[in-house]
């Protein structure tokens, strides 16, 4: 008998970035990176290990907005188009560096890799993501979790229950209509918690979800079992909370695996260190130096003198890396208190994007460690599912307690994604929310023209509510860009709301900001209503 569990969760989430104003946007550049470095490469050893027959077990959430742009046709068109420039960069620098034994070797594995990235979506995937993933969770070997519609930040909006109602159903319903059944388990943007936010995953028919640490550790009363079983919400829905342990091992480039010195430097990218002229073709669309992918560099340590990256040392790092994380579940285990009369789980919740943009080498190690875990006699990899079936069928009992309020982010609690550096969205926010309201008592059961531009004053809403605007404005990672789009969908949204309000809706504006803002199509503006 296994003496604990191991349950790994990647939350796989983008902002929804779509501009089909511009020919090339440097935002969409956040999608095509992640589909060449991390959602590909995770498809791929996924779909090697169900065909070599390894008995893994994932949970993976997508977003959303992610799985919207996995279906727009034209992100689809300039995804191809841009892995096509990869290809090409990749070939004159293979002939720059000819002969050079430092970095010929490293530009041959791109070519290389982004030509099997290339064939991979149009020949094996057909350029249709989703139904790949829908593949894998046919098999049972993976779990797929929903989330918010739109990420958005839910205890900053719990003040409208129809708000928060609205991101869990919409995120609930879309999974339902790709993946033709309800979602058992849920992904809450940034880990934001409440009391009284699984009481809307109960009416959804939603099972568990994830906490941060001290959301459980912190509940009351305390868990017997601290992070090492789920608890019960008064609402009858599981929450696990994250184990911080192996968390901080695969997460941390600090005191973790990614910051191994033989490892891929990420941000020592030619788009940065090379001349213009070599770079030019790729970067002149976009009108300003930025990430292409091709990084020559391992991190080698604490100075600016890095060595050149090789392949062989970083796959040898990648198998001591596994091992050493199974090896150290297996101590974290073994130090509970055998008398505790159950089969503790470690919960590891990590960003998918994690693996392969951040850590190159990660969905190596993923590859790895499942291909050996599986062997394990000590630990069973599964997923929550898994994991509340075969504990509650054999004790028929969890710790009923009230988690406790809690974030993932920066010191645990809300300071990320409200502080002096956002703080200024949120009374447009509101007030967006309490007119959306209003509109939906005002107009019970439109039609026509009024129907369609209600349901696109909700996306524009929903749009607004992104947790990424007010994260990156905290951060300062493309703060000017993070503002545009907050105020731009409280602009539209406001234009709408007072085309309603005086009758007066211009069909050919409507068109046009429903073809570029054009998320959820069967969205259904009602379900801001009491009663729907």
């Amino acid at each position: 008998m296994h003496k604990g569990y191991l349950c790994i969760v990647l939350h796989a989430h983008l902002p929804y970035v779509r501009h089909p104003e511009h020919d090339f946007a440097l935002e969409e550049n956040w999608l095509f990176e992640a589909i060449t470095e991390t959602y590909i490469p995770l498809l791929d050893i996924l779909q090697k290990l169900v065909d070599d027959r390894v008995d893994f077990r994932l949970t993976l959430s997508l977003s959303p907005p992610l799985v919207e742009m996995f279906n727009d046709a034209l992100l689809r068109e300039r995804y191809k188009k841009h892995i096509e420039r990869l290809i090409e960069l990749s070939e004159k620098e293979l002939y720059r560096t000819r002969g050079d034994i430092h970095f010929e070797p490293v530009v041959r594995m791109y070519k290389e890799r982004f030509k099997k990235i290339k064939y991979l979506y149009e020949n094996i995937f057909k350029k249709d993501l989703l139904t790949a993933f829908n593949a894998l969770r046919e098999t049972g070997k993976v779990e797929f979790l929903t989330s918010a519609a739109t990420h958005a930040f839910l205890p900053a909006l719990s003040a409208y229950p129809e708000a928060v109602r609205a991101q869990i159903r919409i995120g609930s319903g879309q999974y339902k209509n790709y993946f033709n059944t309800k979602p058992a388990g849920i992904w809450l943007p940034e880990c934001g918690y409440i009391p009284g936010i699984d009481d809307y995953l109960k009416t959804e028919d939603i099972r568990f979800f994830f906490l941060e640490s001290h959301g459980l550790l912190n509940a009351n009363p305390s868990p017997a079992r601290g992070v090492y079983a789920p608890v019960i919400c008064p609402s009858g829905v599981f929450a696990f909370g994250r184990d911080a342990d192996s968390s901080r091992q695969v997460w941390s480039s600090g005191v973790g695996y990614p910051g191994d010195f033989d490892y891929r430097d990420f941000y020592r990218d030619i788009g940065f260190d090379l001349e213009l002229k070599h770079v030019r073709l790729f970067l002149e669309p976009y009108g300003t130096k930025t990430f292409t992918g091709l990084k020559y560099y391992r991190i080698t340590g604490k100075t600016d003198k890095k060595k050149p990256y090789v392949r062989q040392r970083a796959m040898e790092k990648v198998k001591e890396h596994s091992n050493n994380f199974i090896h150290n579940r297996e101590l974290q285990i073994e130090r509970l208190p055998g008398k505790l009369k159950f089969s503790p789980v470690v919960t590891a919740t990590y960003d998918a994007e994690l693996f392969g943009h951040w850590w190159f080498e990660g969905p190596e190690w993923l590859d790895e460690l499942l291909r050996k875990i599986v062997k394990n006699k000590k630990i069973r990899i599964v997923t929550p599912s898994e994991y509340l079936s075969m504990e509650g069928d054999r004790h028929n009992i969890f710790q009923m307690c009230q988690p406790s309020m809690s974030t993932w982010g920066e010191q645990g609690y809300c300071g990320v994604w409200l502080n002096r550096a956002n703080d200024y969205i949120y009374p447009h926010l509101l007030k967006a929310i309490d007119r959306m309201i209003y509109l939906c008592r005002r107009y019970p059961s439109a039609k026509g023209l009024t129907r369609k531009a209600l349901n696109q004053a909700l996306r524009e809403l929903l749009l607004s509510q992104q947790s990424d605007w007010a994260f990156m404005m905290k951060t300062g990672n493309t703060v000017e860009y993070a503002k545009r789009r907050f105020e731009e969908h409280i602009k539209n949204f406001g234009l709408l709301y007072n085309s309603l309000i005086s009758g007066k809706i211009s069909a050919a504006w409507l068109a046009a900001i429903e073809d570029r803002n054009r998320i959820f199509q069967k969205i259904d503006y009602r379900i801001y209503g009491a009663d729907h």
